[in-house]
């Protein structure tokens, strides 16, 4: 069937079409399990070599004998010799399939093969009279049998929400996607590779939980049957790491998944992955100098520079970034002075109002209103990798006050391209105001507000017993992989985002 004719079809056409084509490919499957040559049957093919590594070392292998195996994607007919592009893992190859080499029988059976099929091809490198690196095919082996035919080439798989459901689909039509994939593993193993380096070990923690805690956010509920105990996928590994540093272990860190249900949007997913760090003995400030160098570190790994372009626009990664107070970044952006209003809940509200922001509402207090003020005024104004530090205590219920300014805290969040990619703190290690700020959480949920975090009993007697003075950090892995590979949407990051069930 040609290009033309499948543009040119009526929606009732291409549905008969596409049976018809569904039907001739399980007649195919059929006449060769009827001649005892089922390729669901074949258990395992040869691969001596991949297509990067033929176009790389050709000069080497040239005349030089191969095994090759993937998804032949194009075909070229010329008669009684063929020409295909053939896709492995790396990328693709030409392989040239004449009849007179693979002998008359198993050209005939080629000859009926579709694409998509998986094969594996047996034969030696050369370059063609055209001057293409290619494979000269002696034996030719079908090992898997498409029974869908792939996305027409000029019209293919473009549509995003198709693209995101199967994936799959879109590895084999699209291939550059595939590269994304690959510097994420590439990011996360800079990560590891990095904090190893540091003396930190790596651990895993309960992602079903007796309490949400670790972070403000909504967690998803479920129910364990056999203890009849409603449990909760965790929004953050924080507490339960904490709990180890007490512990004894100095240096812990969790790469993995985290829970939240909340909105879906362009930066978030309900499942995420992030990395959590904890390190006795320093504070806030030893955190910044670890999020410079695992950020650095990943854009060198994976584009050999730390000066990129995100969107457009030329972000420059080198350390050390830049060092703003909330409260300066506030008064630079809006104007607004906090200072000059601290501790009167009433007047920030009120100049807050004054900006036009309408989500102030009457039981704010101070700090509460600072943030906002922050995210509505400030956040769309930070492009380059910027610290803003000291954020209030209100906002901060597991965070270490400031020694001269007890209004605040020694935490910070890392901006890029006008997103968080990171949250730190000096850790809160005094029980006692760490059990006064879970109960002003208490008191919130209460009221209804299904983000503030549970009051934990195992985790203030953990405090009890003392922890030593600790750093902490968290960065959002889909970010910063979105950051370093120039992808809009976090759902280019994440090979199976969450997505709405189609309806049938």
């Amino acid at each position: 069937m040609s290009e033309t004719k499948e543009v040119n079809q009526s929606p009732e056409q291409e549905t008969q079409s596409l049976s018809e084509l569904l039907q001739i490919r399980r007649d195919k499957l059929g006449e060769l399990q009827a001649q005892g040559k089922d390729p669901f049957a074949i258990t395992t093919a040869e691969q001596t070599i991949h297509a990067a590594d033929i176009a790389a070392r050709f000069e080497e292998l040239e005349n030089t004998d191969c095994a090759i195996a993937g998804r032949m994607m194009t075909r070229r007919d010329m008669g009684k010799a063929n020409f295909i592009d053939l896709h492995d893992a790396t990328g693709r190859i030409q392989v040239y399939v004449r009849m007179n080499d693979v002998g008359e029988e198993a050209f005939a059976q080629f000859k009926k093969w579709d694409l998509g099929d998986l094969i594996e091809v047996k034969g030696f490198i050369f370059r063609t009279r055209r001057g293409e690196i290619s494979v000269h095919a002696k034996e030719i082996r079908l090992l898997s049998k498409s029974l869908l035919p792939l996305p027409e080439k000029f019209h293919g798989l473009k549509d995003t929400d198709t693209r995101y459901r199967q994936r799959y689909l879109d590895l084999i039509v699209n291939p550059e996607v595939k590269d994304t994939f690959l510097k994420r593993s590439r990011i996360i193993s800079s990560i590891r590779r990095y904090l190893d380096s540091q003396g930190f070990v790596e651990v895993e923690t309960p992602i079903l939980n007796v309490i949400a805690g670790g972070a403000t956010a909504r967690p998803f509920v479920t129910h364990h049957n056999t203890l009849d105990l409603d449990m909760y996928l965790r929004i953050a590994p924080e507490l339960y790491l904490k709990r180890l540093i007490v512990g004894g272990m100095e240096r812990v860190y969790e790469l993995g998944r985290n829970f939240r249900n909340e909105g879906m949007d362009v930066r978030h997913n309900p499942e995420f992955t992030m990395v959590e760090l904890y390190e006795a003995f320093t504070d806030y400030h030893g955190m910044m100098e670890r999020a410079e160098n695992l950020i650095a570190g990943a854009a060198k790994e994976v584009l050999g520079t730390t000066k990129i372009t995100y969107q457009g626009e030329e972000i420059d990664l080198t350390p050390p970034f830049a060092r703003m107070t909330m409260i300066d970044a506030v008064k630079k952006f809006s104007g607004l002075d906090f200072d000059s209003f601290r501790g009167d809940d009433a007047a920030a509200r009120a100049a807050a109002k004054g900006l036009g922001i309408e989500e102030v509402k009457d039981d704010m207090a101070w700090g509460d209103v600072l943030n906002l003020v922050f995210e509505e005024k400030v956040e769309e104004q930070l492009v380059q990798p910027t610290f803003i530090i000291d954020y209030p205590v209100e906002i901060s219920p597991l965070t270490k006050r400031k020694p001269d300014a007890p209004h605040l805290t020694e935490r910070f969040e890392l901006f890029i391209v006008r997103r968080e990619f990171g949250n730190a703190y000096s850790e809160l290690n005094d029980p006692i105001d760490q059990r006064a700020r879970f109960e002003r959480q208490a008191a919130l949920r209460e009221k209804g507000d299904d983000e503030a975090q549970m009051l934990d009993e195992d985790f203030l007697t953990a405090l009890e017993y003392g922890m030593p003075p600790t750093g902490g950090l968290g960065i959002g892995i889909d970010r910063l992989v979105m950051l370093l590979t120039d992808s809009y949407s976090i759902r280019d990051v994440l090979l199976f985002p969450t997505m709405k069930p189609l309806e049938k």
